[in-house]
């Protein structure tokens, strides 16, 4: 019984917080409106453009160098805190793991996509585009 009522009293902690939170921004907030302050995600800027954006495949490929370099850290370090207990089952899931990552690499360094800069003639072509102007 005695947790039931530490439960209830968690329940309302967690619900009130945030409840105030909204409450004390609702009492003490301005009360203004205009036509920007009705547009979705633009907390009255005045909008300018589309939200309607394209992404690129390179950024894709950047999403996917996200999983190689980062995401994996997670796995690796895991399997190398336990690596005494999972012996040689484990030595083999974690060589397969890499080998995929490898593969993975190989196959966005193949299509361009470690090529992150324009070249430099590209480089000075566009300073003296932007200096003319």
């Amino acid at each position: 019984m005695e947790s039931l009522s530490l439960l209830i009293i968690y329940t309302l902690l967690v619900v009130s917080i945030p409840a105030g939170t909204l409450i004390v921004s609702w009492v003490l907030g301005q009360r203004h409106q205009s036509k920007a302050m009705d547009d979705p995600y633009e907390s009255g800027i005045v909008v300018t453009d589309s939200a309607r954006l394209r992404f690129p495949a390179r950024f894709y490929l950047v999403a996917m160098f996200f999983v190689i370099f980062d995401l994996e850290v997670i796995f690796i370090f895991a399997w190398a805190i336990a690596f005494r207990e999972l012996g040689w089952a484990g030595y083999i899931a974690v060589f397969i793991f890499v080998m995929v990552l490898a593969v993975v690499l190989l196959y966005e360094w193949r299509t361009g996509a470690l090529d992150f800069g324009p070249q430099g003639k590209k480089i000075i072509k566009a300073f003296k585009k932007l200096k003319s102007a």
